[in-house]
């Protein structure tokens, strides 16, 4: 007999259970189920990396670049959906009163535009957010000894306890998100989406009246059609 193939065997089974036990676990505990992980497995190992994806459309000549655009729309519309179910028996109204909070609490007090810019939001909608968290008691409000004009405003002891009332839910809906992503592909997912927010932040960040805004880009940037 050959040990050494039974050895090896084992090993593969152990993480096939392994892999199974998290979230991008999905196959069935029986010998089909382990059967379409290995040939997954080996898919993966195997495919060429230069191969071009098939995206919606794209037979008819939709471009790659109008792919992206839709499908970050339904990923963002996805993972609103599961915020919502994690916010369901709670006292938040939506899902951007907890992540104002858990910047708040990462980050320590900030003045109200640093905390609304840090979100993505215009300012009227994040004045909005602020006060709505204002009437709640969830955050505080002091003057700033830099500037007596300026607010800023940090998690309450009230907020810090809604907050964690919340967060195993929280995290369950961030770990659904990722869907069967494996580690991998996470990192590569990470590594591309920071690559997008560091182009995308400092032209947000400069204001610019939304009549203007795509002239203004397409003049600075070195865009093909």
């Amino acid at each position: 007999m050959n040990f050494t193939l039974v050895k090896d065997c084992l090993t593969l089974l152990e993480k096939f259970e392994s892999d199974n036990k998290t979230v991008q676990g999905h196959y069935p505990s029986t010998i089909d189920g382990f059967r379409s992980w290995v040939c997954n497995q080996y898919r993966k190992e195997h495919e060429i990396a230069d191969e071009d994806p098939y995206w919606e459309g794209k037979e008819n000549g939709r471009s790659p670049e109008s792919a992206i655009s839709t499908l970050l729309v339904h990923l963002n519309r996805y993972a609103k959906t599961y915020s919502k179910s994690a916010i369901s028996d709670s006292e938040f109204s939506t899902q951007e009163d907890f992540i104002y909070l858990i910047n708040l609490k990462a980050f320590g007090e900030m003045s109200k535009m640093a905390l609304i810019k840090r979100n993505i939001h215009d300012k009227p909608v994040g004045m909005l957010i602020i006060a709505r968290l204002l009437r709640q008691g969830f955050i505080e409000q002091t003057n700033s000894d830099l500037d007596k004009r300026s607010k800023l405003i940090r998690i309450s002891e009230r907020g810090l306890s809604a907050l964690e009332k919340q967060m195993d839910k929280i995290r369950q809906a961030t770990n659904i998100v990722s869907g069967d992503l494996d580690h991998k592909e996470k990192m590569d997912l990470i590594r591309i989406l920071n690559k997008l927010d560091r182009f995308h932040s400092p032209i947000f960040l400069r204001n610019i009246h939304s009549d203007e805004l795509i002239n203004r880009v397409y003049d600075e940037y070195p865009f093909k059609d």
